[in-house]
């Protein structure tokens, strides 16, 4: 019997400006990925952003989820937040309602949620803000599947809660030994180089894991592969790790 290629989606962080006030290249980058996560209030975003960015999905036939975030304009999400469960719950109920709408209108629908930033960091090992994302989400039907990091706690308190997980990698992020993101404060957290970028990709699709700067070996059985629209040169570094995936029989296809 011939095996199957991998199968990998690419998904990249986008709609992430706010008034006159634009980041990175939308159209481009959508001609490029699989899945494109909205910003939609907490980080980034704006009514007439999030409409631009539903309306080029739908005409691109590209999936979309909600970037959900901490309510931080000024820190773009990238700042933990010590808020409590219950306004934390509130306001991803009303990031994910205002995009939800928002596709309604444009005649489509979001598909999932992926967390942002600091807000994705916290859930990974922060207990009750992780619970109260799972509760925004059931609150929200349970439908909407959760994007999140492998080992993750949120990944454990959103299975129970019969949420479904799409584990999620980074195509230009370093790794650290225990799995997580080299902190961006770090030099070398931010990969940039598009021939380094490409093979950590297809390192993920094919190997299923990573090499650190140190040495160390991270497995990471994703379904999802991740390229940030704000890293420098997104475009090109989306364009090399599609070009790279297809060169190695990665099907890439939307994982929701």
């Amino acid at each position: 019997m011939t095996a199957q290629p991998p199968l990998l989606d690419l998904n990249a962080d986008l709609g992430e400006g706010f008034g006159d006030w634009s980041m990175g290249e939308d159209e481009a980058m959508l001609d490029v990925v699989t899945t494109a996560n909205i910003a939609c209030g907490g980080h980034a975003g704006d009514p007439r952003t999030m409409r631009a960015a539903v309306r080029a999905c739908r005409e691109r036939g590209v999936v979309l989820t909600a970037h959900v975030a901490y309510p931080d304009l000024q820190g773009f999400g990238r700042r933990f937040l010590d808020i409590t469960p219950a306004d934390l719950t509130d306001q991803l109920i009303v990031q994910v309602g205002a995009l939800q709408a928002m596709a309604h209108a444009e005649g489509t629908a979001v598909q999932g949620i992926k967390p942002h930033g600091a807000l994705y960091t916290a859930i990974a090992s922060h207990e009750s803000q992780a619970a109260a994302v799972v509760r925004a989400l059931v609150e929200l039907g349970g439908e909407l599947p959760l994007v999140a990091a492998p080992g993750a706690v949120v990944v454990e308190l959103a299975l129970e809660a019969g949420i479904e997980v799409v584990l999620e990698g980074f195509a230009d992020r370093a790794y650290l030994a225990d799995g997580t993101l080299t902190p961006r404060s770090r030099p070398g957290a931010v990969l940039t180089d598009p021939a380094a970028v490409a093979a950590q990709a297809r390192s993920i699709a094919i190997e299923r894991g990573v090499r650190t700067a140190e040495g160390s070996w991270v497995e990471l059985p994703v379904r999802t592969l991740c390229l940030h629209g704000d890293t420098p040169g997104a475009v090109a570094l989306a364009r090399a790790v599609r070009s790279r995936l297809e060169t190695a029989g990665v099907r890439l296809e939307a994982a929701l």
